[in-house]
């Protein structure tokens, strides 16, 4: 297992558009080993392959709390169905948008269909903070981040500031 680099906004690359995976094995259980260690290197909750730079529809996530013990989910080819009517709003943040939250409204429930660690075909039912996570991460997967649910204004001053500490930091 390895840690891998996060791609942060503006980056491009996180723009794309992932690809479906056609087989799960070894390759692909070993990318999302990596994923999920990079993702709690990074004290994150949620990580899409393409934050890692692998255009891949892949998704790691693991709500456990600080003092529970670890559960890894692995979403592979994932699907949103039945999204609710009815919404919540959360505080997100983004390991690719790094100390940046902003309250985003998503639907409050759906349905999730997706392939397994070992690639078998499950459907989980998600609400509260999980429906939002997977719905972020989901995103990722279509090239958009969380800041694009936000007002234009707002979003501009992220990425203004993104890109001064990218500058700062090159310099450093």
């Amino acid at each position: 297992m390895a840690i891998r680099e996060i791609l942060t906004a503006p980056d491009q690359r996180l723009r794309q558009v992932s690809t479906p995976v056609e087989v799960v094995d070894d390759a692909v259980r070993s990318l999302m080993d990596d994923m999920l260690e990079t993702m709690y290197d990074a004290k994150g909750i949620g990580l899409a392959a393409i934050q890692v730079n692998v255009p891949k529809r892949i998704i790691v996530m693991d709500l456990a709390g600080e003092e529970e013990e670890p559960s890894p989910l692995y979403l592979v080819n994932p699907e949103i169905l039945d999204p609710s009517d009815d919404t919540n709003l959360y505080q997100e943040g983004c390991l690719s948008v790094p100390e940046f939250y902003e309250e985003v409204e998503r639907p409050a429930r759906c349905r999730v269909r997706y392939l397994d660690y070992e690639g078998v075909e499950r459907a989980i039912d998600a609400e509260g903070l999980f429906a939002t996570c997977i719905q972020h991460e989901m995103d990722h997967l279509n090239g958009v981040l969380f800041i694009d649910h936000l007002s234009r204004l707002k979003r501009d001053r992220i990425i203004r500031k993104l890109k001064k500490e990218q500058r700062q930091a090159a310099f450093a």
